[in-house]
């Protein structure tokens, strides 16, 4: 039997990351109402999530404490809204990417929620003014930015509305640890976010590499993957500067100029089409042929490879 559940979280949206969603709150605990507007949609999402628990379970990667079918118990879908939300801490909205969807969402929400509940978005770039503008319970909003996939990347980062009141944020940090997840505070919001603004900046300045002719597509990506990336697993670039000299001082004092010199010869932001994206399209096609099937089995491999560093991170000692 499942043991009693440590509150109620809604996930409004049963696609791929509200599923995800359903999943990590479940294996923290937690009863899950997955909410959706269809029947089908929800019956789907709660087959796909019995198959991935079934499966995460033989393979010895399911998280928590409770095995599957405990878990799977504690999910239900629900097709009313209204009863969707009794009794809710937390609802999780995981919508798709289009902001008037996601307001009017936000607008029905904010009728019926009481001054408990905490009332997120999974949004990866719409910022908070724009998705919780005029609602009455704004200080009870923020996004929480997941990383595709959820399950196997722990990263959420936490964005405020100007108007968010701090104990929101506090209550999803100290959710978002209990479920196993690592939650960022983003102390202002952002366009981009943090992760997509890092994210952008090294896709274009790879892009521009390959423009230029200094290295071929999958070479570029080998840099990362067998160089920069290695470390970036466990450490971030400010880290990284303090370890590659006598600390941060020591490595500003040694490299400062040369990272100056260097930053300025970056170029203008890439257009990401022409004869780049057809020399870039070809060398990925080449690796990962760009149909359904291939596609399919080479995600199926990075969440190997993610599912297997997750575990090798959870192995480390801590620190």
């Amino acid at each position: 039997m499942a043991s009693p559940a440590a509150g109620v979280v809604v996930i409004v949206g049963s696609g791929l990351i509200g599923r995800s969603w359903a999943m990590l709150f479940a294996s923290g605990g937690f009863r899950v109402k997955l909410y959706d507007i269809e029947q089908q949609q929800v019956t789907n999402a709660l087959e796909n999530i019995r198959k991935e628990m079934t499966f995460l379970e033989q393979s010895g990667s399911l998280k928590g404490s409770l095995g599957a079918q405990d878990q799977l118990s504690l999910i239900s879908g629900c097709l009313n809204i209204q009863e969707a939300v009794e009794g809710a801490l937390h609802i999780q909205e995981c919508v798709p990417e289009n902001l008037e969807l996601k307001k009017k969402i936000f607008a029905q929400l904010d009728q019926i929620i009481d001054d408990q509940v905490v009332l997120s978005s999974s949004t990866s770039c719409l910022l908070p003014s724009q998705l919780f503008a005029g609602l009455a319970h704004v200080q009870q909003c923020l996004v929480a930015h997941p990383v595709n996939p959820p399950y196997y990347v722990p990263l959420v980062e936490l964005v405020p509305h100007p108007e968010t009141a701090p104990a929101t944020v506090d209550r999803t940090h100290a959710l978002m640890r209990k479920i196993g997840q690592s939650p960022v505070r983003v102390l202002k919001e952002m366009d981009g976010f943090v992760l997509n603004r890092l994210q952008y900046a090294v896709i274009s300045e790879a892009w521009r590499l390959v423009e230029e002719g200094i290295v071929s597509p999958s070479d570029l990506d080998l840099v990362m993957s067998d160089g920069l990336g290695m470390r970036y697993a466990f450490i971030g670039p400010l880290e990284t500067m303090h370890l590659n000299a006598e600390g941060v001082l020591s490595y500003c004092d040694r490299y400062s100029e040369g990272m100056k010199r260097v930053l300025k010869t970056f170029g203008p932001i890439p257009e990401f089409s022409g004869a780049t994206v057809e020399k870039v399209n070809q060398a990925m096609c080449l690796k990962v042929p760009a149909d359904p099937e291939h596609l399919a089995a080479r995600r199926r491999w990075r969440d190997e490879c993610l599912q297997r560093l997750a575990k090798l991170k959870r192995q480390m000692p801590s620190q």
